[in-house]
């Protein structure tokens, strides 16, 4: 099947029947990072509260649990300080750990963002701290598992590391279970600069380090998302036992995962049936009885996510944080949605030819699962932009 692209004609490889089994993977603790289904009826004009399509949004965390990975949901990627308001954050929590209970517990399959972004104006560390245990009250309440995203508000406020461990040490008091601290790096959201006290990594890493070493019980794993490799094998080597390093490295993740990395990735909302398949190769390579066996698996591992990376690297090219538009792109392309809309507008957060690529990689990586769907619907989005 052929399609006139820009750039020149693109002719499809054959699609790949990835399969679909529950089972999560045994090596590691896997979870994708879920975007919302914007209502296309809605008024989802930049500024405006969001309209969701609930019964898009949930059928799609449905299609990530059939594969056997954990949602992490109302995250970054669901468009939490880029269109998503409190409101309607508030009900994806309640409705996605719903949902949850259908395939087993909420608390083992779902994790929630909490955050301060309900309270914008919030300026003094008591007002955040208390922001902060207010979401993280209504994610507990949902049942679903707790992960504290990194806050605007804090990075306003904070004058240095001490009012970082003060606020995160009051939030462990909060917490009924451990939780998993986000940290998000300046390139998917510029307010997020200087996280942790410092914007010298080095120095804002020992403040980190300080942090979990202190409260090490009450943190299940850290998600760091500053796309940088060796600062994440040094990282994942000084955490306390028991504390999971979960990769946020969108670039990076194949090596990563192989070498000991836990994830929590946006990109595996686009790639979640590749993914779940490599899980499972690696799966097998280390429970392997043989060097033999094991090298065959590790080489499967790595000839499924291979093309999925020059994928995930043009999606969440720069400006990073509008990777959104091409995870909610391949999930229209794939049927997952009946619109190409977003919340905030933010479909129109990226171009045609930087679209048209990520419909060529994807191909490429065997993730369009219909290719006639997939060609029907780029030709109308080329048709409706003049092409």
């Amino acid at each position: 099947m052929r399609i006139d692209l820009p750039g020149g004609a693109y002719t499809l490889r054959e699609p790949v029947a990835w399969p679909v089994e529950a089972a999560p993977a045994a090596s590691r603790v896997v979870y994708a990072a879920a975007h919302v289904v914007a209502d296309p009826l809605g008024d989802n004009t930049p500024g405006s509260p969001a309209a969701v399509d609930w019964e898009a949004t949930l059928r799609f965390r449905r299609h990530l649990w059939s594969h056997g990975l954990r949602v992490a949901d109302a995250m970054d990627t669901a468009q939490r300080n880029m269109g998503l308001d409190w409101a309607a954050t508030r009900e994806l929590i309640t409705r996605s750990a719903q949902e949850a209970r259908a395939f087993g517990d909420p608390a083992a399959l779902v994790s929630c963002g909490a955050g301060t972004d309900h309270a914008p104006d919030a300026g003094d560390l008591n007002t955040i701290t208390a922001a902060y245990a207010e979401q993280i009250e209504t994610v507990q309440a949902a049942g679903a598992g707790v992960i504290v995203m990194a806050s605007r508000q804090l990075a306003r406020a904070a004058t240095g590391p001490r009012d970082y461990h003060q606020v995160y040490g009051k939030l462990f008091g909060v917490a009924e279970r451990p939780v998993i601290l986000h940290w998000l790096g300046e390139m998917f959201d510029p307010q997020l600069a200087g996280y942790w006290g410092s914007r010298d990594v080095a120095e804002a890493t020992e403040s980190f380090l300080e942090l979990v070493h202190a409260h090490a019980p009450m943190v299940d794993g850290v998600k760091v998302s500053l796309l940088d490799e060796e600062h994440e094998v040094r990282l994942r080597a000084a955490l306390p036992e028991g504390v999971r390093l979960y990769t946020g490295d969108d670039f990076n993740y194949p090596s990563l995962i192989r070498t000991g990395s836990h994830a929590l990735l946006g990109i595996f909302d686009a790639i979640a049936p590749a993914a779940a398949e490599a899980l499972r190769a690696l799966d097998a390579a280390e429970s392997a009885s043989g060097e033999e066996d094991r090298a065959r698996h590790l080489a499967r591992y790595d000839e499924i996510l291979a093309p999925t990376v020059p994928l995930s690297r043009t999606i969440f090219e720069a400006p990073t944080y509008h990777y959104k538009t091409g995870i909610v792109f391949l999930a229209w392309l794939n049927g997952h949605q009946d619109a190409f809309a977003m919340v905030n507008g933010a479909q129109s957060a990226r171009s045609l030819t930087h679209l048209a690529k990520v419909f060529r990689l994807a191909d490429q990586a065997g993730l369009l699962a219909d290719p006639e769907l997939a060609v029907h619907r780029m030709r109308a989005l080329l048709a409706v932009n003049g092409l």
